[in-house]
């Protein structure tokens, strides 16, 4: 086991990691921008290294400071969460070259599912099922046009280089298709410095389904059920469960087995997720991986019983899988509500600020992953969650009663949060029966 981490990170994901290497007996380097100075979770942390300015790309995405401040601090590996740098290969091969443990997937695997057309390629050999669209980087708008016109429309324009919803348009016509297509295009060339875009056909009301993966430096790789992610709001996730409200015991094996035999195909190593679509006869079509840990991860954590941050230093430390396929049970219900300082009555606009009341619910089968209290500044320069409400119950049912009865005890002052969107979810008919999609928060929650 390791003797030191240096986490490369910040918020909740950072405490999760501390309180992670904590119960293994590993010291903890963490490292903070200048937004982050007073921070009350830095206490938390053995030692804490400021690595610049507020702005990302000169403090969390700047590797030269990073790498400095693991060489100062004298660890031996890093943990890099979710976001920032946690899917930059680059960033991995940097670590193996400074003898820096990464934890998490080799460059190699990283760079593979970072490139969304290499990984439908990837899939496709595996044999998984993949969205029919275009076979690379579409270079014309006459291009863009045939393949729509083969495939019907509508259709759904993808960044190749994308994540969290950002350079993706759907089209229903050629006008709206050659119009997004250059949105698209600018919006990727923005966000990741890459302007490639492709085309898939465009699934209608499909549900997003996702099955966690882990695999060690053996060859050995399991999957640990799936989570329900589809209620979303313009491609990012809001609310998880699992298990699916609609997956039978035969997909949700076909599932696994499909994720396990994807990731294989790159020697995958440490955690990772193989996300999916789901169309209402139960069809599923692969998406992409997202080689890292997952926000939503403690949703598996609660109805496995395992502890996926752990594993992940586990394996980066040479360990192997202390189970077989076979010990994988999921039992009860979990499900996990993204608390954010957003206003869901002013379109989810950001509210930073300084929180001047914080009272938490608590009780049976209720977890709380959290860098906030009362007095802490919520900074306007990252992303806004502020907290995961997850409860665990034996069904579903339960589940839902629990997570209604938190949410009303939840009482944050200072900032907007969307505590009262989820409240409303969580009374709605359709969520209840478990008849979600993808389009259901735009459908029932239309926002000005």
């Amino acid at each position: 086991m390791f003797r030191r981490i240096l986490i490369a990170n910040r918020g909740e994901i950072a405490v999760r990691v501390m309180r992670a290497c904590r119960e293994l007996g590993v010291e903890t380097v963490l490292v903070y921008s200048e937004a982050d100075r007073n921070a009350q979770y830095l206490r938390m942390a053995d030692e804490t290294i400021c690595i610049g300015p507020a702005p990302s790309a000169k403090s969390y995405l700047d590797i030269p400071k990073i790498i400095s401040a693991a060489e100062i601090a004298d660890v031996e590996a890093i943990h890099p969460g979710y976001g920032f740098l946690s899917e930059n290969a680059h960033f991995a091969e940097v670590c193996h070259a400074c003898n820096i443990r990464f934890i998490g997937p080799p460059p190699e695997a990283i760079a593979s599912f970072g490139d969304k057309q290499r990984a439908r390629a990837i899939a496709k050999v595996a044999g998984v099922p993949t969205v029919p669209g275009s076979t690379g980087i579409l270079a014309t708008e006459e291009e863009a046009l045939r393949v729509a016109r083969e495939i019907g429309f509508p259709v759904i324009l993808k960044a190749v280089a994308g994540g969290g919803g950002r350079g993706m348009r759907v089209a229903h016509n050629e006008v709206s298709l050659v119009n997004g297509l250059h949105q698209a295009r600018a919006e990727a060339e923005a966000a990741f410095k890459n302007s490639g875009v492709y085309l898939e056909k465009f699934i209608e009301r499909p549900r997003h389904v996702e099955i966690q993966v882990l695999g060690d430096g053996g060859g050995n790789l399991l999957y640990l059920g799936e989570r329900d992610c589809s209620l979303q709001r313009r491609h990012q996730k809001l609310v998880e469960e699992a298990p699916s409200p609609v997956l039978t015991p035969e997909i949700r094996r076909r599932m696994g087995e499909a994720a396990v035999a994807v990731c294989r195909q790159t020697n995958y190593e440490n955690a990772g997720t193989v996300e999916f679509l789901v169309d209402r006869n139960g069809n599923f079509y692969f998406i992409e991986v997202n080689a890292r840990i997952q926000v939503e991860h403690p949703v598996t954590e609660m109805v496995t019983g395992i502890d996926l941050v752990q594993e992940q230093i586990r394996i980066a430390a040479g360990e192997r899988l202390r189970w077989k396929q076979s010990d994988i049970q999921m039992k009860g219900c979990a499900i996990e509500c993204r608390i954010n300082a957003e206003d869901p009555d002013a379109n989810f606009r950001p509210t930073p600020g300084r929180v001047t009341a914080w009272m938490a619910p608590g009780g049976p089968g209720v977890r709380l992953d959290t860098h906030v209290a009362a007095g802490a500044e919520i900074p306007p320069n990252y992303d806004s969650l502020v907290a995961k409400l997850i409860v665990h119950r034996p069904t579903r049912r339960e589940a839902i009663a629990t997570m209604r009865r938190c949410l009303s005890e939840f009482h944050v002052e200072g900032i907007s949060t969307t505590i009262p969107f989820h409240r409303k979810v969580f009374e709605h008919a359709d969520f209840l029966s478990g008849e979600v999609d993808t389009g259901f928060v735009e459908r029932y929650f239309a926002t000005r």
